[in-house]
């Protein structure tokens, strides 16, 4: 498969800029694998779609409110981007725009009293200075704060490049609004620089009837990247350079898996990070307790080991998660399926709808 393969024309106007309210209210194009038709219904319609003894498999990353902006002595308004925790303390790896104007050693002024000390500038994989700093983030004031804690005071949400709030339009409360809905209800280990898209459409209404329903329901960690939402730069797809993610499988997750193939349940993962981590943690063929990084690629020809079905969004052209979908549906299948979406007048990527995938009856179940 080349990358040309996952290319499509998308109206601007599918691109959803507000999120849908009530979270479950958007809608759900449901497709059983292997079928030739798919339904449309909505998010608050799952229970419906699910059966008793099914797994539900969610992400609890927290997104951290990572975009700082700062200036320069001379005034110059520099973004800076927190991605990581470099190693020592108080200091991460982030993201500069613009990357060549700071100096190593440089101080900037955040919001806030913030601080934030350039340490030095990463190299990129052919050795040249990226756009990637080492940042130390600090208050002079409270020398000791968390850089997290210090993020949740003076940061903002870093929604995606494709959301734009129009001219005049009120920011601050853009802000507090963003703060709750790019955040599942759910969301409990900081740590992600952006959504894990798919979970924003669950309310706790949503998850109680589920939950009465008899499905269940198990948490994973992933802290998704900046590079989950990259294009693919190279045509020949055996030449991209995965990003790595830190993720967390924990035993009571693998027990829960376990137990829903013992009652004959299907394992739904709750976004493609979820996916990818359980996929992460199923290296080898087997399921396992795991935590650390992974750069796992999953593309067409993948055979997937934990993951039955799959709830997810609408993604860009081009990218590494419209690859895991089509992994999971196949890469024409899945082409069809986001054409009709397009015509049904769906909304893409992180505010927008949803995709229900099931296996067949004839599948593992």
């Amino acid at each position: 498969m080349k990358l040309s393969d996952l290319q499509f024309e998308l109206p601007e106007w599918c691109i959803a800029q507000e999120a849908t309210e009530p979270r479950d209210a958007a809608r759900m194009l449901v497709q059983v694998l292997g079928d030739s038709d798919h339904t449309h219904r909505k998010v608050s319609d799952l229970p419906d779609c699910l059966r008793k003894g099914d797994l539900l498999v969610f992400n609890d990353t927290k997104v951290l409110p990572a975009r700082v902006w700062a200036r320069r002595e001379s005034g110059a308004r520099i973004e800076v981007l927190f991605l990581e925790p470099a190693g020592k303390e108080a200091q991460w790896q982030c993201m500069v725009r613009p990357a060549k104007k700071p100096r190593t050693g440089e101080c900037l002024e955040g919001p806030g009293g913030l601080e934030l000390c350039m340490v030095e500038r990463v190299l990129d994989g052919d050795g040249n200075p990226g756009a990637y700093w080492i940042v130390q983030l600090s208050d002079p004031n409270r020398p000791d704060s968390p850089v997290a804690d210090l993020l949740d005071e003076g940061g903002e949400m870093p929604l995606p490049p494709y959301i734009h709030r129009p001219p005049g339009s009120d920011a601050s409360n853009h802000e507090r609004d963003d703060r709750d809905r790019y955040q599942t209800v759910y969301c409990k280990h900081r740590g992600a620089v952006a959504a894990p898209t798919a979970g924003l459409h669950f309310t706790e209404q949503l998850l109680e009837r589920l939950k009465s329903r008899g499905v269940q329901s198990a948490f994973v960690t992933l802290h998704v990247g900046l590079g989950t939402f990259l294009p693919i730069q190279v045509e020949d797809l055996s030449e991209h350079r995965m990003h790595e993610e830190r993720f967390e499988v924990p035993a009571s997750v693998v027990q829960a898996v376990e137990d829903c193939r013992k009652r004959g349940g299907r394992v739904v993962a709750v976004g493609t990070t979820s996916a990818r981590a359980l996929e992460a943690a199923s290296v080898g063929g087997k399921l396992e307790p795991r935590t650390g990084r992974t750069d796992l690629f999953i593309q067409p020809g993948y055979s997937f080991v934990s993951v039955d079905g799959l709830l997810t969004n609408f993604h860009l052209p081009g990218s590494t998660l419209l690859l895991l979908v089509s992994a999971l549906v196949g890469r024409d299948r899945l082409m069809e399926l986001y054409s009709s979406a397009i015509q049904s007048d769906y909304r893409f990527y992180s505010y927008g709808d949803a995709m229900l995938l099931l296996p067949g009856d004839g599948m593992r179940n």
